[in-house]
């Protein structure tokens, strides 16, 4: 029966060869709509879901385009079902593959259809057919993944093309000297060690429990396609705003490293559909733009600017057998050749995090120059159909919509990186973000035991050469994957002692990759005196109140943590879940979060905190001390009686 519905499906794919450049396609959503691929894949049962989850189909998920701040109107979503086999770790490519996983759900998951442990012994093996549109003839092809935890290795018709490290940071591969004509096979083979080598996890751990959650292995974000030119085409973005001179500067970077006047890109600056300004600027190189009456961006009021980008082959007047220097020349002396190699879209905010004066001598956060408190969740991103990958676009809104509806401005994306539309929803309604990088850190195998730092939490701890170098590799592409979202205003290194190394280095390691957002080095417990805010973390009923620092702003970098169970809505429904404080009601849980929050308050008034982060936004896995519910299905507190208990925080 399994190989009558596999043949279906391969000839369902090969019949279907369009895709709508002005719609989101996958190679799933080609076929033409009928129940068949349903029968060979289903949520894994037994595990409470989301609605959102409840309504996952292979033809129908994620089907957004993955990347809105470097957008390309041609791709092909690879999203759907794939085979898959889990192998020892030391075994060559199955033969036959053991069933279908819908991707990008990692395997864990329910939503993936599998939902399987792997450990570091194993292999997960993925492969996908594939056939190129034939309008991208004569077009280089590019493969992108999100992301993939942990070690990845990609195979285009049995080639190596190419492999990669992490598993929080996107990357691609140019596979167009791999293709053939006709259907092309995609093979995966992923390795992940989780805390049996000292990788960034977050979270995860092999043996979860209490605070700490399921392993994550393999795809858990968008795969996709995109054709490009040949012979150039662009890579990267960087983007920064300067709000005090009132220009933004724009580094444009293509795939080879060419100087000079043969290329060039147009940047165009649009605001509500109108082009502001626009420069023409060598590749490669900076580009400063004057934003006339600039328009801020802030939680109030999140105004982003549209910004076209447009690669062109050039050709330059020449003026005594030289050709002269693009940015020396005027726009209109120079003029482009035919149409643009590349052309991608993306936005930006123009913004200004800073610190500056507050009460007692104490600094306080600034945004755009004025000071801002900054009231948010520690927010973890799991869900319990996806894990790692919310269930749809509409689940992540729901979650950044409720924060914001509640009167919380922030949150701190605690130890994960989450797909790029994440960002790119909190940048259109507003909401800053406290990015931590994921720690990193060994555990004995079978136990759920961290390393942290020296005894007591005093100092760092000694880091091997290669897990420091991986961390940092690591630490500095999520940096620049995240640099152009508005909404992320501050790193956050170290958390409480997990994995705590050379923090002062570490800081200005930071510092010399954004000097645009502020730096906190350790949220909680090894509270070494580096970094721009000096971050505690306070569980009691009634929350403790940093001590004054002259040099740093103070936050409480965690508190709260009120736990209270629902039945019905638990991970696991044979335990009760757990609180810092616990309660049976919603009139009891109410009652004690007002208590904390009206300290929150007197802080803020009287000693200067500069922001307040409660744990957290949902329940997770064995923790139940959520404002919302694990499967997001309960409102443990109203929103209205969120929002008048924080309205006299910003008063």
């Amino acid at each position: 029966m399994h190989r009558y519905l596999l043949i279906i499906a391969i000839f369902l794919f090969s019949c279907s060869k369009s895709i709508n450049k002005s719609t989101v396609t996958s190679v799933d959503e080609q076929k033409p709509t009928n129940n068949n691929s349903l029968l060979s894949w289903k949520p894994v049962g037994g595990r409470i879901m989301t609605t959102w989850g409840e309504a996952v189909r292979p033809e129908n998920v994620l089907s957004e385009y993955p990347r809105p701040q470097f957008s390309r109107k041609n791709w092909l979503n690879l999203n759907g079902l794939w085979d898959y086999s889990i192998t020892p770790k030391n075994e060559a490519a199955p033969n036959a593959y053991q069933g279908k996983i819908l991707v990008p759900f990692c395997v864990e998951s329910a939503l993936s259809g599998v939902g399987k442990k792997v450990d570091p012994s194993s292999r997960i093996w993925y492969k996908k057919t594939f056939s190129i549109p034939e309008k991208w003839n004569q077009q280089n092809i590019i493969l992108n993944f999100g992301a993939v935890d942990y070690e990845t290795h990609v195979f285009v018709n049995d080639a190596l093309v190419g492999s990669h490290k992490g598993g929080f940071d996107g990357f691609f591969f140019d596979i167009t000297e791999y293709l053939k004509p006709g259907e092309n096979t995609l093979v995966l083979s992923v390795y992940d060690p989780t805390t049996w080598e000292e990788i960034p996890t977050g979270k995860q751990r092999l043996v979860d429990g209490g605070i700490w959650y399921s392993a994550v292995s393999g795809i858990w974000q968008t795969v996709w396609l995109e054709p490009v030119s040949p012979e150039l085409f662009l890579e990267e973005l960087k983007v920064t705003p300067n709000i005090d001179r009132g220009e933004v500067t724009i580094e444009t970077h293509t795939n080879y490293a060419f100087y000079g006047n043969g290329y060039g890109v147009k940047l165009s600056v649009l605001s509500k559909g109108q082009e502001i300004a626009s420069v023409l600027s060598p590749i490669n190189h900076e580009a400063v733009l004057k934003i006339p009456s600039q328009h801020l961006w802030s939680p109030d009021d999140p105004f982003l600017y549209d910004l076209n980008i447009q690669l062109y082959k050039l050709e330059v007047p020449v003026k005594d057998d030289k050709q002269v220097k693009v940015k020396e020349l005027a726009f209109e002396d120079i003029k482009t050749v035919g149409v643009p190699l590349d052309v991608v879209d993306s936005y930006f905010g123009m913004r200004k995090m800073s610190l500056g004066k507050g009460i007692n001598n104490q600094p306080v956060m600034y945004l755009n120059n004025k000071p801002l408190f900054q009231n948010g969740t520690l927010d973890q991103g799991w869900w319990p159909d996806g894990l790692h990958t919310p269930p749809s676009e509409e689940a992540m809104l729901f979650d950044l919509k409720f924060l914001k509806e509640a009167g919380f401005n922030m949150l701190r994306k605690h130890m994960k990186v989450e797909p790029a539309r994440y960002y790119y929803n909190a940048d259109k309604l507003g909401l800053l973000i406290w990015q931590d990088m994921p720690s990193s850190g060994s555990t004995p195998k079978g136990t759920r035991t961290a390393q942290f730092t020296g005894p007591s939490g005093t100092r760092d701890i000694f880091k091997k050469a290669s897990s420091a170098a991986q961390f940092e590799l690591e630490y500095r592409r999520i940096i620049r994957m995240l640099y152009n979202h508005p909404s992320v205003v501050s790193w956050v290194t170290f958390n409480e002692g997990w994995g705590q190394y050379e923090t002062g280095r570490l800081t200005e390691y930071v510092r010399g990759l954004d000097q645009t957002r502020l730096i906190n080095s350790v949220s909680g417990w090894t509270l070494l005196d580096f970094g721009d805010v000096y971050d505690i973390h306070t569980y009691e009923a009634i929350p403790k109140a940093p001590k004054n620092m002259q040099n740093r702003a103070i936050v409480v970098g965690e508190y709260g943590g009120i736990g209270y169970a629902i039945k019905g809505h638990l991970w696991n429904t044979n335990a009760t879940g757990w609180g810092y404080q616990s309660y049976e009601d919603t009139e009891k849980l109410t009652d004690a979060y007002r208590k904390k929050f009206t300290e929150i308050i007197r802080q803020k008034r009287e000693v200067g905190i500069s922001a307040a982060v409660y744990t957290q936004t949902t329940d997770v896995q064995g923790e139940s001390n959520g404002l919302l519910t694990y499967d997001r299905k309960v409102i443990k507190i109203p929103v209205n009686t969120l929002k008048k208990i924080h309205q006299p925080v910003f008063e």
